[in-house]
């Protein structure tokens, strides 16, 4: 029976109840309503089982509509506008019928996968699939980022390298397009991803035409590609609505960002500049987090005071001709980290800056030789300052830069209000005998600061002085 079935039962019960009732009223003697009062106890103890029944269907109902709902719920569709995605085949199963080994060669392609998701994994290339031979991967997503044509690309140079190191009967061709598309994400502990629209299409499209062996780019790819590797035309590809697309094939590095001959190996020249490249999405991501998760009352060590020092290293830097760009980055760096610390506490808040560093850059293909060299540099930045070297100058005085500016006073206020809410400082009084001591006993270090800021920052003691009430 189901529900409504019941509730039509239930239904002429209950009329059945109102027409005894009126009966009752008018002719039925004593015998007929003892009962009739027992069948009607009889069926409304019925009636009650089939509610029981009702309210245990209906639940089922609303537990099947949950189901749905999250099932739906857990379906999350995202446009990205720039996404690259690689499309690639394996090669050689038309090989397996002449081989006495055909199925430890197929086990073998368990092996190439697991290597192939360890080597986008490193560029932080997302897996969408491995289906029979193929495998399909998407940069961009679901973390945007400007380098993710540059790191498909290396990943599918990996790929390759890692095919034709092993020397078996595996090959693969190789198909690679950026732009838009629609990425519906499913799954509850580990996301899985289907694309949609051109990016995805094309990539395929261009993997079909792609020789063995043989990376094979649109021109949109290219275009982030040409100024770091070099890519020789390779054909057009009509595409409906859009004409013909120009397709480049990746020999490899230019020759002035490669190590060997054969333009296959990076040089320390190509990852510094493709370090420098990335940097604007390693600035994104610390602002964002010093934005959301720094105290509330640090009002001079806040995101304002990291942009701050982030542009006088490169004022510094410029003035001080610092012209190597690897150096230029590390400081650049430094400065974006040396008080992610204070996330945590103030006290010590630079050896926490460094932790913070050691942890987050590796991520951004940062080698230990450069995050030893940033951390040295935040660590500089310890009072009293005591720098070795220009780079430590130059970070010293960035970090200290507003002592010898017009606007002191402004910012000096924002460090009391910080201070004061620490009970650190009491009044403002002491406030102003404690800068001069501080001001009186700081040095600038570079040439730069000490001809445009010493100045100024002998006034800003004056300035104090007059304001000291004995």
């Amino acid at each position: 029976m189901n529900f409504y079935e019941i509730f039509l039962q239930s239904l002429c019960i209950s009329l059945k109840i109102r027409t005894f009732h009126h009966q009752y009223r008018k002719d039925m003697n004593q015998e007929e309503l003892v009962r009739e009062n027992e069948n009607l106890r009889d069926e409304i103890a019925h009636l009650q089982r089939l509610l029981d029944e009702a309210n245990a269907q209906l639940a089922q109902l609303k537990n099947a509509e949950n189901d749905v709902v999250h099932t739906f719920a857990d379906l999350e569709t995202r446009r990205f506008k720039m996404v690259t995605v690689l499309y690639s085949d394996i090669v050689g199963f038309d090989k397996l019928q002449n081989s006495d080994n055909a199925q430890s060669l197929v086990d073998e392609l368990d092996t190439i996968w697991m290597k192939f998701d360890e080597i986008v994994s490193k560029y932080k290339i997302k897996k969408v699939k491995s289906i029979g031979d193929s495998y399909v991967c998407a940069g961009g997503i679901p973390t945007k980022n400007r380098t993710n044509p540059i790191e498909t690309v290396l990943a599918a140079m990996e790929i390759n390298h890692f095919l034709r190191s092993e020397k078996n009967i595996w090959n693969i061709h190789i198909g690679i397009h950026t732009g838009p598309v629609v990425a519906t994400i499913s799954g509850k502990k580990k996301n899985t991803y289907e694309l949609k629209g051109d990016a995805a299409n094309i990539a395929y499209r261009i993997e079909s035409y792609a020789q063995t062996g043989k990376i094979l780019v649109s021109e949109m790819t290219y275009s982030f590609l040409r100024d770091m590797f070099d890519c020789e035309q390779a054909g057009t590809l009509p595409v409906k609505y859009t004409g013909a697309i120009n397709m480049y094939e990746v020999k490899g590095f230019k020759p002035k960002y490669a190590v060997d001959t054969s333009l296959q190996v990076p040089s320390h020249d190509f990852i510094v500049k493709f370090l420098r490249v990335q940097f604007p999405d390693l600035e994104e991501y610390i602002l964002d987090r010093l934005e959301r998760e720094l105290p509330s009352y640090l009002h001079y060590h806040n995101v304002k005071h990291t942009m701050d020092v982030l542009v006088g290293v490169e004022v510094i830097a410029t003035a001080e001709n610092v012209t190597d760009k690897e150096d230029l980055l590390l400081l650049r760096t430094a400065a974006l980290f040396h008080d992610m610390g204070q996330i945590v506490q103030s006290k010590g808040h630079e050896k926490i800056s460094c932790d913070y560093a050691r942890e987050i850059l590796p991520s951004y293909h940062y080698s230990q030789e450069q995050i030893d060299k940033i951390c040295t540099l935040i660590m500089a930045t310890q009072l009293p300052p005591h720098p070795n070297s220009l780079l430590e100058c130059i970070m010293c005085d960035a970090d200290l830069d507003y002592l010898g500016r017009s606007d002191f006073i402004p910012v000096s206020d924002t460090l009391y209000d910080e201070l004061h809410v620490q009970n650190l400082v009491t009044d403002k009084n002491t406030w102003n005998k404690q800068q001069i001591k501080f001001i009186s006993g700081h040095t600038y270090f570079t040439e730069f600061a000490k001809n445009n800021r010493e100045v100024n920052k002998q006034k800003q003691i004056k300035r104090l002085q007059s304001l000291i009430k004995e």
